[in-house]
């Protein structure tokens, strides 16, 4: 509930205030429609049936569960990795980044990555045989195989790739505003040389940047890290322990569909302002979408 509800409120947000119609809020959009996606389709399913003693849906929801799982988590976490090369790019060169980068460019890049993720999660799937074979009802498990070479692809692709990047940029972008920090810092000393107030404003922002951009890592990389070593171990070790340990790091990996509506919204004022108005009922009186939530 907590999933559906928190993306919900961040697609409401987008989508009602014009304000909020710029490139990286779209990304921010992609990523809140795929993470309630995960709410509604596949939390569920996969809840039940960790309850259950086996697979009860049949094997026409098993496919269906499958392939929206891989889709949904991948488009996830290539979300995430976009908004980190957006973030990037925007302080990196803000001029190019305000000339080039548009509402559009960010609907095609979001809508691509739906598409190669879909197209990508087809292929390992059905070249894996899944949509070939037949499932039982009780006591059958709805369950993929995958072989050596396309677990290989699917951890570079899924895991190794857009974690890579989010922590490089991420790197980068904190050593872009530490920069920036400092430029400040020097103007107001040479500005106003005894005034202590402006030599701590730029500390605390430089702190408040370190702390946000440590949580959005630690998160991203705690809720995928456990999950995919476990599997990787699973490959060579065949253990019952080894395979519900790995059951329940994949409760962790889809509960980051949870926490990306917190971290990546929450920490926005506008988003704030935006729930406010969105739970008092303001966004039903008239052109309350040019109402200046920034």
């Amino acid at each position: 509930m907590i999933t559906v509800w928190g993306n919900l409120l961040v697609i409401s947000s987008v989508c009602h205030f014009k304000q909020l119609h710029t490139p990286t809020n779209i990304l921010i959009l992609s990523l809140a429609v795929a993470d309630i996606c995960v709410g509604v389709f596949v939390m569920p399913l996969y809840f039940l049936w960790l309850i259950e003693s086996c697979w009860i849906f049949g094997s026409t929801m098993c496919a269906f569960y499958t392939l929206i799982a891989f889709h949904l988590t991948s488009t996830s976490v290539h979300n995430v990795a976009l908004i980190a090369v957006d973030r990037y790019m925007a302080l990196s060169n803000p001029f190019l980044y305000s000339k080039r980068v548009t509402v559009n460019l960010g609907i095609v890049v979001a809508s691509l990555n739906w598409l190669f993720s879909f197209g990508y999660n087809f292929a390992l799937l059905y070249d894996n045989g899944f949509f070939t074979t037949s499932f039982t009802l009780c006591p059958s498990e709805c369950l993929i195989i995958v072989n050596e070479i396309w677990f290989f692809v699917d951890l570079v692709v899924v895991f190794a790739i857009p974690c890579s990047v989010m922590f490089v940029l991420y790197l980068k972008i904190f050593a872009i505003a530490r920069k920036h920090t400092n430029a400040i810092r020097a103007a107001n000393t040479q500005g106003n040389p005894n005034n202590k107030h402006t030599h701590n404003v730029p500390k605390r922002s430089e702190r408040k940047a370190a702390k946000v951009l440590g949580i959005l890592v630690s998160v991203f990389l705690l809720c995928l890290v456990p999950y995919y070593m476990c599997a990787s171990m699973a490959a060579s070790i065949q253990s019952d322990i080894l395979n519900d340990v790995i059951n329940s790091l994949l409760v962790l990996f889809y509960l980051n569909s949870m926490f990306n509506p917190v971290i990546y919204a929450l920490f926005y004022p506008w988003f704030k302002k935006s729930m406010k108005l969105i739970l008092t009922r303001r966004v039903c009186t008239k052109d309350s979408s040019l109402i200046q939530v920034k």
